[in-house]
């Protein structure tokens, strides 16, 4: 069984207003005070009006979505005793016009001295998904057939269409906020590791990037754990949403590791026609058409099928496939939670809107 954990990014928020508030220290302060949170479960994010959680390293959905709930309990709690709730959003809905803080870590320090504006305007969340590869170079091979399928991601885990308290037209603002970054988007085909290794030095090297935690990519091989990072996906509204998108995200890895071993040819996709399908990806979500691994106009169901037919054989092997399948069910049914939140605030405004993010937040 290969082995997923998930990272989630959390904001504060006025219960009333909606605005981003910065208490992350005390909250992350109050939710490691009870037996349920373990060290480094909850953590600091770039700004202090965002929590990040991470789970324990899981063998199967169950387990993810027991974790989540857990820890979405905790934080929710402990943001309440504060005075705030927590909204798993991809981007902050209202702000205030004075930058929020930023956490006091020297890192993300230097980071506003590099990209003041950028990091001002950095209220987004997003959800990481890691799954097990045996080593850099499975990952390196893994990541090159992962990369055409990253636009389909996006479009179903569109979760920040608002902004500034006005819808800004895209189903995932957040995907073009951190597209903004100096290394970000799907990444490149690389030949093979060691040309993968030469392109990051060269990256390093320039001195645009300080580290290797700025390769932005929404996929790539992560350099503190044995795994490969699916990050191009808006944190989700549910907790059984983000547990959907982590047994598709490790069908997919299971399905590339096999299509490697079997010989068979690495999809390809033009990286200028990959980005053009990643924007539209952003830009739409699943309303209407999107653009297939080889870049042709097709509707976003015809995708969507596409992508669970390919991996259908690794979700039958874990168990996870009528899970997943009652899960993209509801998904195509209701509609992304970028359609939920437009629905949310044409019906109800900030009143309506609030009480989607609050209660779905924490859903069991």
């Amino acid at each position: 069984m290969i082995t997923v954990g998930v990272e989630e990014e959390y904001l504060l928020l006025d219960p009333l207003t909606c605005m981003p508030v910065p208490l992350a220290e005390q909250v992350r302060a109050a939710a490691g005070l009870g037996p349920i949170v373990e060290d480094q479960e909850v953590q600091s994010e770039l700004l202090q009006v965002q929590v990040e959680v991470a789970t324990p390293v899981c063998t199967d959905l169950e387990e993810v979505g027991g974790h989540l709930l857990r820890l979405r309990h905790a934080i929710g709690t402990a943001a309440e005793k504060n005075g705030c709730r927590i909204a798993a959003c991809g981007t902050a809905p209202y702000r205030e016009a004075a930058p929020v803080p930023v956490t006091q870590k020297a890192r993300y320090l230097a980071m506003r001295s590099q990209a003041p504006q950028l990091v001002a305007e950095q209220l987004v969340n997003g959800m990481h998904v890691h799954v097990a590869v045996p080593d850099r170079a499975t990952g390196l091979a893994v990541l090159n057939r992962l990369r055409v399928w990253l636009p389909t991601l996006v479009a179903m885990s569109a979760n920040s269409p608002l902004w500034d308290g006005t819808d800004t037209g895209f189903a995932s603002w957040r995907t073009l906020i951190f597209g903004r970054w100096a290394v970000s988007g799907p990444p490149p085909r690389f030949e093979d590791h060691d040309d993968h290794e030469r392109r990051v030095r060269a990256l390093l090297d320039s001195g645009v990037i300080s580290d290797t935690g700025q390769l932005y990519w929404q996929a790539r091989l992560s350099d503190k754990y044995p795994t490969i990072e699916v990050r191009c996906t808006d944190v989700q509204l549910r907790a059984d949403s983000a547990v959907m998108f982590a047994g598709i995200i490790r069908a997919m890895v299971a399905t590339a590791i096999r299509n490697e071993e079997d010989g068979l040819p690495v999809p390809d996709c033009p990286q200028e026609l990959l980005l053009a399908s990643n924007w539209h990806a952003a830009r739409h979500g699943l309303t209407g058409q999107l653009l297939d691994p080889e870049g042709r106009r097709r509707s976003a169901g015809d995708v969507l099928a596409r992508l669970i037919d390919s991996i259908t054989p690794a979700l039958d092997e874990t168990g996870d496939d009528r899970e997943v399948a009652a899960l993209v069910h509801r998904l195509l049914q209701e509609g992304t939670p970028a359609d939920q939140q437009r629905r949310a605030l044409a019906e109800g405004g900030l009143t309506g809107l609030a009480g989607l993010l609050f209660s779905e937040t924490v859903a069991p």
